[in-house]
């Protein structure tokens, strides 16, 4: 009898303890599920509400502007404030149109443009004329202006233009910031761009000032918080799409393979160039340059070799004849289902790897 009874109570505690075990079970299973859940909410939080909290806190009605600390808004700097509060400190880049001067505003850094010869003013003109226009959060912010003086001031950025990403990542203080995804945001950032300019209310926009790779990326400014806003617009034609009209970047030959096809000459070399019998075409040049733009910024580092399989379709039918390649809106949606699905990856096995 007490065999028995000793028996029961074995039994009793064994199932007790299986119990014990499978709410554990299911205690870590629950565990596992909510952590996961909140990394999936925290990563997606992070990697897609790219520039939304600056662009929220500087967000100011057109015509003004907000930078650095200032609280309120300002209207656009005039002719003789620019005169009066701006203070030249030196020069630190330009093209032809333009000379680029870094300068002090009320104790913030600042950008001032001027014109390099009278001959280019009205290319300077057209680039204020539609930066002024294209003010948004892709669009480099524009503080002031001086049309009859051929001055613009806009926002400084001390790391230049998107060409200098390699060597600003490889500078310790970034060596954290220089990983897959964030250089994925920035390839995102890239064709954001290419897709605002596309479907402006407008019209559609052309990136023309894009020739070779360093030149394309010189168009383009990276922020200190490693994001990418369009800085040159000087060479933008305007595409009408409803009136058919067409557009050719500048009126000499151009050549290489970093331009689009059809911006090639067609007819050989035994007929000489002649503007007039070029071609004319759309905004499909921009989509032939994105893969060769997007590659540049993957660079070498872990993962980035993945980030280009799963683009690598994408980035094919980018090269395709003219009528054949996505719009920037394909691209963008692409960009952004790959960045969801490596995010998703890599949140797995981060999980696992805590486990």
């Amino acid at each position: 009898m007490i065999v028995t009874t000793w028996t029961k109570k074995a039994c009793d505690l064994k199932s007790d303890i299986k119990q014990k075990l499978v709410l554990l079970a299911l205690l870590l299973f629950l565990t596992v599920l909510l952590v996961i859940l909140f990394l999936y909410q925290y990563l997606g939080n992070m990697y897609f509400s790219y520039g939304e909290s600056n662009i929220e806190q500087n967000f100011c009605p057109h015509g003004y502007f907000k930078l650095g600390t200032m609280k309120n808004c300002s209207p656009w700097l005039s002719c003789k404030a620019i005169k009066r509060e701006v203070r030249k400190l030196k020069h630190v880049g330009g093209g032809a149109v333009k000379r680029v001067f870094l300068s002090e505003w009320k104790e913030n850094k600042v950008a001032l443009s001027q014109l390099t010869v009278p001959e280019l003013q009205d290319d300077f003109i057209y680039g204020l004329q539609t930066l002024k226009k294209l003010q948004s959060k892709h669009v480099v912010k524009l503080l002031g202006y001086c049309e009859e003086e051929f001055m613009i001031l806009t926002e400084y950025h001390p790391f230049g233009s998107l060409k200098n990403v390699n060597e600003i990542l490889n500078l310790p203080k970034y060596k954290n910031y220089n990983t897959w995804h964030n250089r994925f945001l920035l390839a995102i950032g890239y064709v954001s761009i290419i897709h605002f300019l596309h479907n402006n209310p407008l019209g559609t926009f052309v990136m023309c000032d894009s020739s070779d790779l360093n030149k394309t990326l010189s168009q383009y400014l990276l922020t200190t918080s490693f994001h990418v806003v369009v800085n040159d617009l000087d060479a933008l034609p305007l595409l009408n799409k409803r009136a058919g009209e067409l557009i050719k970047c500048g009126h000499r030959e151009l050549d290489g393979e970093w331009v689009a096809p059809e911006q090639l000459w067609p007819y050989g070399k035994e007929v000489p160039f002649d503007d007039q019998l070029m071609p004319a075409y759309n905004e499909m040049i921009d989509i032939w340059k994105i893969p060769d733009v997007s590659n540049f910024l993957l660079g070498d580092v872990d993962g980035s070799d993945l980030v280009r399989f799963h683009l690598f379709s994408i980035h094919e039918a980018c090269k395709k004849n003219a009528a054949e390649r996505p719009s920037a809106q394909m691209v963008l949606d692409r960009y952004n289902n790959v960045l969801a699905s490596l995010v998703k990856e890599a949140t797995v096995s981060n999980t696992r790897d805590m486990l």
